[in-house]
């Protein structure tokens, strides 16, 4: 398993290959910490290259973050599933050096269709934004799982 993979994930050897040929997360050093039915927890340090004019986080990557970390959380339950909509509110300013952590939790799941609810915070706590999806399973298992 790739260094930015967390102990939890120990079990998952699915979501863990899905993780490791997740490039976008690889590239930003976004790691996956944990992951269980309808759940996932995700972090990023903010580094200078993602911020905006103003140094703060630019709004893209925090909803980056939230929707990687929805992702593991909607994948959880091993078929191939995708957001079909997504919206944030951001709620604070996050600055280089600052790690954030994204943690999705399952609302609702019926049929093909899921909701889930993704927090970014500070890791001292303090809410950055607040992200809200929906996804569609398409049905299969992910290709090289």
């Amino acid at each position: 398993m790739g260094a930015n993979i967390g102990p939890a994930l120990a079990g998952h050897s699915r979501i863990a290959s899905l993780y490791e040929r997740d490039q976008t997360c690889q590239t930003l050093g976004i790691a996956l910490d944990e992951v269980s039915a309808g759940r996932a927890l995700m972090r990023m340090r903010v580094t200078e290259a993602m911020v905006n004019g103003y140094g703060m986080a630019h709004g893209g990557y925090l909803f980056l973050l939230a929707d990687a970390a929805f992702s593991y959380a909607c994948n959880s339950y091993g078929q191939v599933t995708v957001a079909q909509a997504a919206q944030v509110t951001f709620l604070a300013p996050a600055a280089v050096g600052d790690e954030l952590v994204a943690e999705a939790v399952e609302r609702a799941r019926s049929g093909r269709n899921g909701v889930y609810d993704v927090t970014v915070r500070h890791s001292e706590g303090k809410v950055v934004a607040e992200f809200r999806g929906q996804s569609v399973a398409l049905g299969g298992i992910p290709q090289g799982a």
